[in-house]
């Protein structure tokens, strides 16, 4: 079946994030709540994280050094992190070069963001590069990086929402 443009980017945005409580106004505005941010930094953080810690895992059980480790892990983290804004997207029947577009511009300046924290800590915590795959500074290390990624691209996020751009490129599906 065929909708009007308008009918079926809606059906797209509603499949895309059902279950999200708050939505950002059409254009942006002054509806960027904490919570709202805090959500869209969620969604990019589960991305990041698959991709991140993906990344570490490899370069590090293969032995690699810090730097390709970490240029893994960045890509990874943006493959992740893209595919997940996309697969709703998809599912709900939006082109993959609209879909790709709407990522793009959902999730880009979020996920550079954490991961120039999280991958500046890792790499500035002595010995977490280094220690092996079962080692707890490894992985406290990885965790606190994300943690504190999550928490500083949260008003990244705020700010983003509340000029139309970020997670509200995805939001304004809803309208």
């Amino acid at each position: 079946m065929t909708y009007p443009r308008g009918h079926q980017a809606h059906h797209v945005a509603t499949a895309a994030h059902a279950g999200h409580a708050h939505h950002a106004p059409a254009g942006g505005g002054a509806g960027a709540s904490w919570r709202m941010a805090a959500q869209a930094t969620l969604h990019c953080l589960t991305g990041c994280a698959i991709g991140e810690v993906l990344g570490m895992v490899i370069g590090t059980a293969l032995g690699w050094h810090a730097g390709p480790t970490v240029v893994l892990s960045i890509a990874l983290a943006f493959v992740f992190g893209y595919a997940l804004t996309m697969r709703p997207l998809l599912a709900a029947g939006l082109g993959l070069r609209a879909a790709l577009s709407v990522a793009l511009a959902a999730d880009t300046v979020s996920i550079a963001v954490m991961e120039v924290l999280d991958n500046t800590i890792m790499v500035v915590v002595p010995g977490a590069m280094d220690a092996g795959l079962s080692s707890v500074l490894f992985w406290a290390a990885l965790a606190f990086s994300l943690a504190v990624a999550f928490v500083l691209t949260v008003p990244v996020n705020r700010w983003l929402i509340s000029r139309g751009k970020g997670h509200a490129v995805v939001h304004q599906y809803h309208h």
